[in-house]
């Protein structure tokens, strides 16, 4: 992503802090409902909780959802609902050079400039497991934080499917992956429209020839001591959903042995209900499940409270984002002939089989030690560090550059 995206971005926060206009009235006044807010999160006898984001920053959103699932109650039932605007998000245990193509999230590059896709897309690794996903203006992010002992990966993705049936999309169901989908077979035959698990359009075998389920959302998990939290997408109207699979697909893919997670490519679809219907649909159910009255509204006001203003400025660091990645081994054989080992982003070990005793020195001069995210420019880099240059390492510089790019995209 280009740099001055994601600076604009801080920008637009720190703005907000320090705008001349802001009088002493209405910042005394901002701090008492930022006081409110956290005083409502946290009351003991708040047991149900319902609150909408205006804010489309994912790494604010992703911040206050983890604010609410260590400040609330340890009886209590929230309901969270988010948009972001474009980005790719990766697990926590995630290896963004192998889930992502991140030489088209910079619209840019090369790479991009030659697929007509949505300009620059913003990267982010959340605290919770699971696999990557993609968000934008037509996808609802749900979670819901919950005692831990009432959670199970059914339970809430059901809560979802039963409001998507009132509004009419009686192909929705739950899978064996907890993941929400799409039935697409002709219909089968009659099911009870209480289980969330079957549809009339469920088929009952792999070989019958139907079409596959489309997967519609998908979800991930986190556990603290008391609390549970599951966060899903929920496509319903994404402009994007045709290019979903291309930012999803890394061109190391073949070329990285990696420990993690690894995400399970399904085919998606929209299901093509209003987003605004949606939320009060699924905020009915939500009430009919626990009880609760209104829903409050947030925004971007709660980068002024500290913990979630800590956990923001976190998640928008390169160490997170880059050094949380487990290790792996990537290997350009035979079009470069070498081979690195990377631990937490950082490259421990590097194998050139050139039969150059005085070149592999020079690789692992300039390699070891290097935080993968700090080479931008794979062949200014090399070239710095590999005398005399040759033609054969143009080809090892491309292959790098090509299968360990890295945006830019916060202040280093």
């Amino acid at each position: 992503m280009a740099p001055s995206s994601g600076l604009s971005r801080v920008a637009l926060y720190t703005g907000s802090l320090t705008r001349p206009s802001t009088t002493l009235a209405s910042m005394s006044s901002m701090r008492r409902a930022l006081s409110s807010w956290s005083e409502k999160v946290g009351d003991a006898a708040n047991r149900v909780q319902s609150y909408i984001s205006r804010s489309t920053d994912p790494y604010l959103n992703l911040s206050i959802e983890e604010h609410i699932l260590r400040k609330s109650p340890a009886d209590s039932h929230v309901l969270f609902l988010y948009v972001n605007r474009p980005c790719v998000v990766i697990g926590r245990n995630q290896n963004p050079w192998l889930e992502v193509n991140l030489g088209l999230l910079d619209g840019r590059t090369p790479a991009a400039a030659t697929t007509p896709l949505i300009g620059n897309v913003d990267l982010v690794r959340r605290r919770s497991g699971g696999g990557a996903v993609f968000h934008d203006g037509g996808n609802l992010n749900w979670s819901v934080v919950c005692p831990k002992d009432d959670f199970t990966r059914d339970k809430h993705a059901e809560m979802v499917v039963r409001a998507l049936r009132k509004l009419g999309v009686d192909r929705a169901r739950v899978n064996e992956r907890h993941d929400i989908v799409l039935d697409q077979a002709d219909r089968q035959s009659d099911s009870d429209p209480r289980d969330t698990h079957r549809t009339p359009y469920t088929s009952d075998g792999d070989g019958d020839g139907a079409p596959r389920p489309l997967k519609v959302s998908g979800s991930a998990y986190k556990m603290i001591s008391q609390r549970a939290l599951h966060h899903a997408t929920t496509l319903l109207s994404s402009p994007n959903v045709r290019s979903i699979s291309q930012y999803l697909r890394s061109p190391a893919k073949d070329h990285i042995q990696a420990k993690g997670v690894a995400s399970v490519s399904s085919p998606v679809s929209n299901i093509g209900v209003d987003m605004e219907l949606f939320k009060e649909t699924l905020q009915h159910e939500f009430r009919t499940a626990y009880g609760g009255g209104d829903t409050q509204i947030v925004g971007d006001e709660l980068l002024e409270n500290d913990s979630i203003r800590k956990g923001y400025s976190e998640l928008r660091t390169n160490d997170w984002l880059w050094q949380q990645t487990p290790q792996f081994t990537i290997s350009l054989q035979p079009a470069a002939n070498i081979e690195l080992i990377v631990r937490h982003g950082v490259v421990h070990e590097v194998h050139h089989n050139q039969g150059e005793d005085g070149r592999l020195s020079m690789l692992q001069t300039a390699l070891v030690g290097r935080k993968l995210h700090e080479i931008r420019d794979w062949s200014a880099f090399l070239k710095g560090h590999i005398r005399p240059w040759k033609k054969e390492d143009n080809v090892l510089a491309q292959q790098l550059q090509s299968h360990l790019p890295v945006l830019q995209l916060f202040e280093t």
